[in-house]
């Protein structure tokens, strides 16, 4: 059996601001690696001039790695589709 090919999906920030991986520090991270996603989940939230944005996924997936910690980064997750 021919197992599919599968690809890695990467996660950017459209701008820079400040990355949140919770919603609020006392609640856990929306996602962790391992973690099975759909497309458009709310993987982390984005700070950008005093408003905050819901960072989505735009696969579905699974989390193989997070590359940013709060409030850092460009590249915030990696996800492997197929």
């Amino acid at each position: 059996m021919v197992e599919a090919e599968k690809k890695l999906v990467e996660v950017r920030a459209k701008m820079s601001g400040v990355f949140y991986r919770r919603p609020s520090p006392d609640e856990p991270p929306y996602v962790e690696v391992g973690s099975v996603v759909k497309k458009k989940q709310v993987l982390a939230l984005l700070e950008t001039m005093k408003v905050f944005q819901k960072v989505k996924s735009p696969a579905s997936g699974e989390i193989v790695e997070v590359t940013a910690e709060d409030q850092d980064g460009e590249l915030m997750f990696v996800i492997e589709v197929g």
